[in-house]
């Protein structure tokens, strides 16, 4: 394949911690001093519970909306006593004196750029999922992150999940017998976008907000938040809520990547209105049991609303229904007479961020729920779905080299050039 040279993996293994991230016993016990980068809504939920966990302090926050610069400081004084340092550059904020680790809550487009320059500073790293925006992307990313040696961690925070850990706990002892298939999906109506080309806000800098990105005409409906159904910039529902389900089947099946997809679906009722499947049907092939993925923007969703969002393991001696506070076993008996265990998680994000302070505190990268390598693989496979979705074709794929087989046009899919001044890593 002729691209083949930067979809490889370096075989470099994990090094060891390098000296610059050990906490001398003089300040084992001081706060971890944290940077954001991106104080919407997702970077504030991340930061602020970072805070909540406690001996962490934020020195820099970090965001190319000035308002939101300011809102995030306002909220991170208020509940540290403290006020960080606000940018509207990262790349300064990260040279900032004494910063130990940085907390990235932007767009997925940013993620490999503000990623791998923390690795070079020796930065410990919590990232928002997606890991990336392309298949490139992460691997490019996980490879910094073997160079560095640093404690990174992905944000797939329903691996903290009770009730997820219940299911892979039933399954494991048998309860439903051997499963044959598993069927995954989330359904809901986004509601009327505002596609209306605009001016952006005057306190968002859109050229920078963009970045590597293709910069397209503003409008609300791919700005702050929505960007999620644009395909330019969050690449759908499957790459941007989906993901959390694959991941977690991955996790609860201890499966890695699928060797085939084939993705179907369209734009059949939200017509200019967003640009990714409003409806789509995605068939992953894993190692042990297929997986169909399945998402309608639009009407009901599904007819029972209880199984809106969720995930169906469904086995030989009986079905097991996930979401993320309670599981349902169904038996196989013509009755489907059914058992319903509520495992509520309310803490699942903050657990999430805490495991990763932990880590950082005990200098053991090994303390983390989710690597980069391991989130990559969860990264890719929804990116490869959409693949499919795209060309219209079955993809193959091969995961010791990281590459798509016999499919030049899907594999042209695999890096997206980046606009401008920026470079793709």
């Amino acid at each position: 394949m002729k691209r083949r040279n930067f979809i490889k993996l370096t075989g470099t293994g994990s090094m060891a911690l390098a000296t610059s991230f050990y906490i001398s016993s003089g300040q084992e016990n001081r706060k971890i001093k944290a940077a954001l980068i991106g104080a919407g809504w997702y970077g504030m939920v991340i930061s602020t519970a970072a805070i909540k966990a406690g001996d962490v302090e934020f020195i820099g926050v970090c965001d190319v909306d000035s308002d939101h610069l300011k809102t995030g400081a306002d909220e991170i004084e208020k509940l540290q006593g403290s006020r960080p340092k606000t940018f509207k550059y990262y790349q300064e904020m990260l040279d900032m004196k004494d910063l130990d680790a940085v907390f990235i809550g932007t767009i997925p487009h940013w993620h490999a750029l503000q990623f791998i320059d923390a690795c070079k500073r020796g930065l410990h790293i919590y990232c928002e999922k997606p890991l990336s925006y392309d298949v490139a992307e992460g691997i490019a990313m996980v490879n910094a992150w073997k160079r560095a040696g640093n404690i990174v961690q992905i944000g797939f925070q329903r691996r903290q999940s009770m009730a997820f850990k219940k299911a892979k706990e039933l399954i494991e002892s048998g309860r439903i017998g051997e499963v044959r298939q598993i069927v995954a999906q989330i359904h809901y109506n986004p509601g009327q976008q505002d596609t209306r080309i605009q001016p952006p806000p005057p306190s968002l800098d859109w050229e920078e907000w963009c970045g590597p990105a293709p910069k397209l005409e503003y409008r609300p409906s791919i700005g702050h938040k929505a960007w999620r159904l644009e395909k330019e910039y969050g690449n759908g529902h499957l790459v941007d809520w989906g993901i959390h389900h694959i991941d977690i089947i991955r996790k609860i099946m201890g499966e890695n990547m699928p060797s085939e997809f084939y993705t179907t679906g369209g734009i059949f009722v939200l017509k200019d209105q967003i640009t990714t499947p409003d409806t789509l049907t995605a068939h992953m092939k894993f190692n042990k049991v297929p997986v169909v993925w399945q998402h309608r923007l639009w009407g009901n969703g599904d007819v029972t609303p209880e199984f809106k969002n969720g995930i169906f393991f469904y086995g030989e001696k009986g079905t097991i229904f996930a979401e993320d506070n309670k599981i349902i076993i169904f038996s196989a008996e013509k009755d489907l007479k059914r058992e319903d265990i509520s495992l509520p998680t309310p803490m699942m994000q903050d657990n999430h961020v805490r495991n990763f302070l932990d880590a950082v505190r005990a200098q053991n990268k090994n303390l983390v729920s989710c690597t980069p390598e391991d989130a990559f693989k969860s990264t890719a496979t929804v990116q490869l779905a959409m693949i499919s979705y795209y060309t219209d074709s079955v993809v193959r794929w091969d995961q010791t080299k990281n590459e798509i087989i016999n499919n030049p046009e899907a594999s042209k899919l695999l890096k997206r050039e980046y606009r401008g001044k920026y470079v793709h890593p």
